[in-house]
């Protein structure tokens, strides 16, 4: 019998020698455990005295981890001990057994893990679901409480850290990651994003000795004021994009030169359909007035040919007799386009060609167009300008080929020559040929590639005056905010160092974020994310 005990105890609590197995009763859906402690004794809580004068004993039953799907209930039989110090506050006091029991436990340690593990990695509610799959009835709540009872993590201080923002309201509140570049692992999470929150963390770490950002000005302030040793190491990525984004813009910028790339279609030849079509009609077939008009009045003559008088057609059409004697009078519908169906002279004929110049170069918008023709002397309103240009817009236009749009002409300047395909590179020679500006724009973009994919931060200085000697206002604008942070920069395009794994993390906090619906603060989630990574 205690062969099977020792047994037992070995495969239900086999790292915990103060607990001994009395028998085990399996059930259908339950298994209880009988057990109680074999220590000699036990420390008061309160004065730390060893004791071992049993007051009394009784039952507890904590939950355990499932097994087989079932639920495990421990009884547990605990005692309660005399404490020896006379002058202590406590009297009694009742047995813990490590590892297994704590003071006012429902759960045990191992089951109490267990649900927090589950908890920093699926949050409240898909945890307790998880929970009960696995067999332990627990709420959303408990395990959230579970998670937050957790211990701080101890991070050693690091020695390259990285830093961006998070969101957690996007475009109301920001917090600050702190991430480990030599571990990929987050060391502290800041519930704002100022550069004196930034700057007193870094002052508490003083082995700080690079800071990996992005070219946000908080951040510089605060890694310059917390740590003045560090070195800062701009991110090559938001390098990269920023450049991509001015780029693109250039492109926009000279868009007209996109159009070499369209060969010029012939005039289509018009139909003899349309030739017979009389050019003075204001109204197209296919207006719902000129229709009406046209059907008005085909039915009113088709009945005066068949020997209807006036008041007879009146009666048969629902027509008034005026209206009746109007449409026998004409003898063509165009007749009848008088007074608001003539193309009477507008405001706007002295602008139009303006208007149709822009529209071709691809400017659409009737405001910005409004807006342009004001200063050249209209005086109109702005509902003239919408709808002309609507007019345009829904007439039909004959089918041609379209230039290729700015995005992916700059994504042709922005990638590797070799991995373009050869109606690519003709198409951007052809640009590049069409384009002086493109051109420079071109080699300036392959230069800073190569600076960055070789680590040549030395040659910087000289792409910024390069830059600078050629028209592209979009290229300035960026060559302005590097100067603003031109060492953070050079260090960036030299040291192998970068923001990649606080991108990361970035992403994963997006993750918990959504998974905890709002209902946790920053607390909690700075407990997921740090010691759920």
């Amino acid at each position: 019998m205690e062969e099977v005990a020792l047994q037992l105890k070995e495969l239900l609590f086999p790292s915990i020698p103060d607990a001994a197995v009395l028998s085990v009763d399996v059930d259908v859906e339950i298994v209880r455990v009988d057990a109680q402690s074999i220590a000699d004794g036990a420390v008061c809580p309160i004065c730390g005295v060893w004791s071992n004068r049993v007051h009394g004993s009784y039952l507890r039953f904590p939950a355990d981890v499932p097994s087989g799907g079932r639920s495990v209930v421990l009884q547990l039989r605990v005692r309660r001990f005399t404490c020896e110090n006379s002058g202590c506050a406590r009297r009694t006091f009742v047995e813990q057994i490590p590892g297994l029991t704590r003071r006012h436990g429902q759960r045990t340690e191992r089951l109490r893990s267990t649900l927090a593990a589950v908890g920093l990695a699926l949050a409240g509610r898909a945890g307790a679901g998880f929970a009960r799959v696995l067999g332990v009835s627990v709420s959303r709540s408990t395990v959230l409480r579970l998670v937050d009872a957790l211990p701080e993590p101890e991070v050693a201080a690091p020695r390259v850290v990285g830093v961006d923002e998070y969101a957690t309201r996007k475009g109301r509140h920001y917090g600050t990651v702190l991430v480990d570049i030599e571990s990929r692992r987050p060391v502290d999470l800041l519930p704002d994003r100022e550069a004196s929150s930034l700057a007193a963390w870094l002052a508490d770490r003083p082995g700080v000795e690079v800071v990996c950002r992005d070219r946000a000005p908080f951040f510089a302030e605060g890694a310059t004021v917390g740590a003045p040793q560090a070195v800062q190491v701009a991110d090559r990525w938001h390098l990269w994009h920023n450049l991509s984004e001015a780029a693109e813009r250039a492109v926009s910028q000279h868009r007209h030169c996109l159009r070499a790339l369209v060969p010029e279609t012939p005039e289509p030849e018009p139909d003899s359909a349309q030739e017979e079509t009389p050019s003075d009609s204001p109204w197209p077939t296919g207006h719902r007035f000129a229709d009406r008009t046209r059907a008005r009045h085909t039915a009113v003559h088709a009945l005066l040919e068949a020997g209807h008088s006036l008041r007879s057609v009146q009666r048969q059409l629902g027509m008034a007799w005026h209206t009746v004697k109007r449409f026998a009078d004409a003898s063509k519908p165009e007749d009848l386009f008088t007074g608001q169906w003539q193309d009477r002279p507008s405001i706007l004929d002295d602008y139009k060609s303006h208007l149709d110049d822009r529209w071709s170069e691809g400017f659409t918008n009737a405001w910005k167009l409004w807006e342009e023709i004001v200063p050249l002397g209209y005086r109109g309103s702005y509902q003239r300008v919408r709808a002309y240009l609507h007019k345009k817009r829904t007439s039909p236009r004959p089918v041609s080929a379209r230039p290729p749009s700015p995005r992916t002409v700059s994504g042709w300047i922005l990638r590797r020559p070799e991995t373009l395909s050869e109606p690519e590179q003709l198409q951007l020679k052809t640009i590049r040929t069409q384009c002086p500006e493109l051109d420079a724009l071109t080699r300036h973009v392959r230069s800073f590639a190569t600076m960055l994919t070789d680590r040549h931060g030395e040659r910087l200085p000289e792409w910024l005056d390069a830059v600078r000697q050629d028209d592209l206002p979009s290229l300035h604008t960026l060559a302005a905010g590097i100067d603003r942070d031109l060492n953070a920069v050079i260090a960036g395009l030299t040291l192998p160092w970068s923001s990649g794994a606080v991108e990361g993390h970035v992403n994963r906090i997006k993750m918990i974020k959504r998974q905890m619906y709002g209902r946790a603060g920053f607390k909690l989630l700075r407990k997921r994310v740090l010691l759920g990574s």
